[in-house]
C-alpha cells in the first residue's frame, strides 16, 4: 500500500509516525487507518492518542473547474458542500493540497474522447482518489446575433473581439488543443485584455458587448440568448477523495443526481449529457 520497503515500515512504526497496534509481540497495521494516513501528505502527521494517525479535516468544498449544472445540484441537494469553482488546474492544485474534498475537471488529452484520466493518474496515482463521470458538455463559438454574421471556426474569429478565461480554466487547454488542430495561436485571435473566471460570467461579458467572441458551453450561450457552434464535447469528471465519496454530504448529493429534477434540469440547461454519470473512470489503490 505504501510502496515502500519493509525495513521502511519498521522505521516509521518505531518513530510513531505510523499507525500501528502491538498484539502479543506482532505489529498489525489496520487498514482504515493506514489508508488516512496515506491521505495526510504522505502520511507525515502526528498520530493522535492510542497511537491513531489523524487524517486531515478536509474543507467540505468541491473546487475545479465552473459548471452552471454542478453549482445548481449542490445548493439543490442541500447536501452542505460549498463551490470554489476557479478552474480545473486550480482544482487539481487544491485537491492535492488537502483544500477540498472534490475537484471538477475538464482536462483533454491525446487520443480521441481522453479527458481527465493522465493528470489524475500523475498527481494521484498512490492516492486513495476516485474519477467519476459528472457529465459530457458541448463546448464552442458563442457571440451576439447580428445580421450577416456567422462564425464556424475559431480562425473565423480574427479580427474580433475575443474573450479569454483565467489560465487555471480547463476551457484555456481546450482552446489550446482546438487552436492548434486550425494551425493557430492564441497569439493570432484579438483577446480582450480582461478575463472572466466562470462560464457565465463569460457568457454575459459577450451579451454586454465587453467582446463579441469567446469559447463556452452551449448552457451559458442559451442562458444569454447567444448564437452557439458546436466544436467539441468534452467529459467533466469529478476527482474525489474515497472516504469523501462515501461521507454522507457527498451521499445526499449523488442521491440527488439520480431524481427526476436533476435530470429535467439538465435538459433545460441543454448542451448536456448525463448518461455516463458516476462512471469511475479512475480508482486509485
Amino acid at each position: 500500500m505504501l510502496r515502500v520497503k519493509e525495513r521502511k515500515v519498521y522505521e516509521l512504526a518505531a518513530e510513531g509516525a505510523l499507525p500501528v497496534r502491538r498484539v502479543t509481540g506482532k505489529l498489525l497495521f489496520p487498514r482504515v487507518e493506514i489508508e488516512e494516513w496515506i491521505v495526510t501528505n504522505g502520511g507525515l502527521t502526528k498520530p493522535g492518542k492510542g497511537g491513531r494517525a489523524t487524517a486531515p479535516i478536509l474543507p467540505v468544498v468541491i473546487a475545479g473547474g465552473h459548471d452552471p449544472l454542478l453549482e445548481w445540484a449542490l445548493r439543490e441537494s442541500r447536501s452542505g458542500i460549498a463551490a470554489f469553482l476557479d478552474g480545473a488546474l486550480d482544482g487539481l492544485r487544491r485537491a492535492a493540497e488537502n483544500d477540498c474534498i472534490a475537484a471538477g475537471l475538464h482536462i483533454p488529452e491525446r487520443g480521441k474522447d481522453a479527458w481527465n484520466v493522465g493528470a489524475v493518474s500523475e498527481s494521484f496515482g498512490d492516492k486513495p482518489v476516485v474519477l467519476i463521470e459528472w457529465a459530457k458538455r458541448t463546448r464552442g463559438l458563442m457571440y451576439r446575433t447580428e445580421p450577416g454574421r456567422s462564425i464556424d471556426s475559431l480562425a473565423a474569429t480574427r479580427g474580433l473581439r475575443f474573450q479569454s478565461r483565467q489560465p487555471e480554466a480547463g476551457s484555456e487547454l481546450v482552446l489550446a488543443q482546438l487552436l492548434g488542430q486550425e494551425g493557430l495561436r492564441k497569439s493570432d485571435l484579438h483577446c480582450v485584455d480582461a478575463v472572466e473566471r466562470s462560464e457565465m460570467d463569460l457568457g454575459m461579458a459577450i451579451a454586454a458587448g465587453k467582446a463579441d467572441v469567446g469559447l463556452g458551453i452551449e448552457a451559458s450561450a442559451r442562458q444569454f440568448q447567444l448564437e452557439f457552434t458546436a466544436l467539441i464535447v468534452e467529459r467533466f469528471d469529478l476527482l474525489i477523495w474515497r472516504k469523501a465519496y462515501f461521507d454522507p454530504p457527498f451521499q445526499k448529493l449523488i442521491r440527488f443526481c439520480a431524481s427526476e429534477p436533476f435530470e429535467r434540469r439538465a435538459q433545460e440547461f441543454g448542451g448536456y449529457d448525463i448518461g455516463g454519470f458516476g462512471t469511475v473512470h479512475f480508482n486509485g489503490p
